[in-house]
């Protein structure tokens, strides 16, 4: 599952990918200076890890990790290869949520493409390019659809294609039904779930009349937006915020959750779709697991904190086996029984 920050050159994306997976990748006052994506991981912030060590005192802890891809800067005209936009486009498609940074801070000193800092402007910049990307994606597939005669698939094609048109994101239509199965094929880059974030100089900007717009426009969308500013470090508290609600946001985006697994040397965050069983959360941690599964036994974070140990959470009546078709709940402590 991987996370793509996207937005215009010179906004911050490169340091801001360096904060949040520990790389150093490089960051200069130039339009492309990122031509190659930049991979990396970033580790979930989860307060439940500390308080679960103060408990058992394990030695170490390991939390849940998400990759991340730093893109290069779109701009106009992306779409058609301006900028080398259809090699940064492509590297969208390969993403399961964006990160859509939006330069807020002003700055003499940092290049803006558009010569001027207008956050509104820059984010309907990469809208449009990511819809006629999306646009001509879609009129070739009612080309093929068209001579095939699929009634029902011109349907919808035909219809997300009129929506785009009007300047509207996939992820805002209205589907019904099964209708989404008749574009999963085509990975579609304005149906990806976004995550807005503002890069400030100040905290205080949080109230600059085109910030407040923009903020309407997104919650219009119904998408979260985050604000952060990415030079402003001695601001702790105000900082260190923005970048775990980042995160955290993300994270969600992605439909993930977690279980942990506890012992003497370690207590590890085990990131899984929100979906899966106890059967398929095995194989994360070893393959071996899910080949000889036999139950899993189920202490809930809450329950392990309010009783202090597995002994009197078990006395409690908390601890309980499950079998392969169990859904994992976010928090569950896990213990894995399996055939060797």
């Amino acid at each position: 599952m991987k996370c793509g920050i996207i937005g215009l050159p010179n906004i911050g994306k490169s340091t801001f990918f360096n904060l949040i997976s520990n790389s150093k990748v490089l960051s200069e006052n130039f339009p492309f200076c990122t031509i190659e994506p930049n991979y990396g991981w970033t580790k979930i912030p989860d307060q439940r890890l500390y308080e679960l060590k103060n408990l058992i005192h394990t030695i170490k802890i390991v939390p849940s990790e998400i990759k991340i891809v730093d893109i290069a800067g779109l701009i106009k005209g992306s779409h058609k290869g301006n900028g080398l936009g259809n090699k940064f486009l492509s590297h969208i498609r390969e993403t399961n949520v964006i990160i859509h940074m939006i330069r807020c801070f002003k700055d003499i000193n940092v290049i803006h493409v558009e010569n001027n800092i207008n956050p509104i402007r820059d984010k309907e910049i990469i809208d449009i390019e990511l819809q006629l990307k999306d646009l001509e994606t879609i009129e070739k597939k009612i080309e093929k659809i068209k001579k095939k005669n699929y009634k029902n698939i011109l349907y919808t094609l035909q219809n997300v294609y009129d929506f785009l048109k009007k300047g509207k994101n996939i992820r805002m239509f209205p589907f019904k039904n099964n209708e989404k199965i008749y574009i999963e094929d085509l990975h579609l880059l304005t149906i990806k779930p976004v995550l807005y974030v503002c890069n400030l100089n100040e905290k205080e900007e949080y109230d600059n009349e085109k910030i407040q717009h923009l903020k309407k426009i997104i919650q219009l969308e119904k998408s979260t937006i985050v604000m952060v500013s990415l030079k402003k470090k001695n601001t702790k508290n105000f900082y260190q915020y923005g970048i775990d609600k980042i995160i955290k946001e993300a994270y969600k985006l992605l439909h993930l959750q977690c279980f942990f697994t506890i012992g003497k040397k370690e207590i590890r965050s085990w990131s899984i779709p929100n979906t899966y069983t106890a059967y398929q959360a095995s194989s994360i941690i070893h393959s071996d697991l899910k080949k000889g599964f036999i139950c899993a036994e189920i202490i809930h974070y809450h329950d392990f904190i309010k009783y202090g140990s597995e002994k009197k959470a078990k006395q409690a009546g908390k601890k309980f086996v499950v079998g392969k078709n169990y859904l994992i709940k976010d928090g569950d402590i896990i213990h894995f029984k399996f055939n060797t």
